[in-house]
């Protein structure tokens, strides 16, 4: 999902958010904690958008027409447990907001040289 820009992006994004919404969250959103956090604004953390893409995808799969009868519980097992477990971890994307309040995440500083790319030119 993070490859794909404008009217792409935003019909995908709407797409994840309906099930996000309206499948995911009143089924498997548990109460929010210190030690479970979740961000009432989850679309503008990109690891969260990420995550919940590829679980959204893996849904369509594993649960939707021509799907074997074990898909959802495969889907359960391999999937569901570990990205909600790792987007509401206390350290997870979601770590400082709380109900009602989002806290953008400062990402790494990376350094702007190309350890592999050509050496800079000298000014």
């Amino acid at each position: 999902m993070l490859y794909k820009q404008g009217p792409e992006y935003t019909h995908a994004l709407r797409q994840l958010t309906l099930w996000t919404h309206h499948v995911l969250l009143p089924v498997y959103g548990r109460e929010v904690t210190s030690s479970a956090p979740w961000c009432g604004r989850w679309w503008e953390h990109p690891e969260a958008v990420a995550q919940l893409h590829g679980l959204w995808l893996a849904w369509g799969e594993l649960t939707g027409p021509g799907s074997d009868k074990s898909g959802p519980a495969s889907w359960h097992r391999d999937y569901l447990a570990a990205v909600m477990d790792a987007l509401r971890s206390p350290q997870g994307p979601f770590a400082g907001c709380k109900p009602d309040m989002h806290r953008p995440k400062q990402t790494p500083v990376v350094d702007a040289v190309d350890p592999f790319g050509p050496p800079p030119r000298p000014v």
